[in-house]
């Protein structure tokens, strides 16, 4: 399981100060709300994410072909103009 860098120590006690902190600040009713629009916008960046590492990577595709494509064949004879 991996933890983010901010989150690897926190045990039990602060977590549940957390959580006693975010229904005092947001209320008890609010609280599913805020999660599942978290959840959407957190579902939402990840496709963005993955789209533009795509889009990336197409167009390293696209620059490696070009490459390849411009370099002379080994064979061809040299022209002196």
């Amino acid at each position: 399981m991996t933890t983010l860098l901010f989150v690897g120590g926190l045990g039990p006690m602060e977590l549940g100060l957390i959580a006693g902190v975010m229904i005092l600040l947001f209320g008890a009713s609010k609280l599913p709300t805020l999660a599942r629009s978290m959840g959407s916008a957190t579902g939402e960046f990840k496709k963005g994410r993955q789209q533009v590492d795509e889009e990336l990577q197409s167009v390293q595709e696209t620059a490696e072909a070009e490459t390849v494509a411009a370099e002379p064949e080994p064979d061809a004879e040299p022209t002196n103009a």
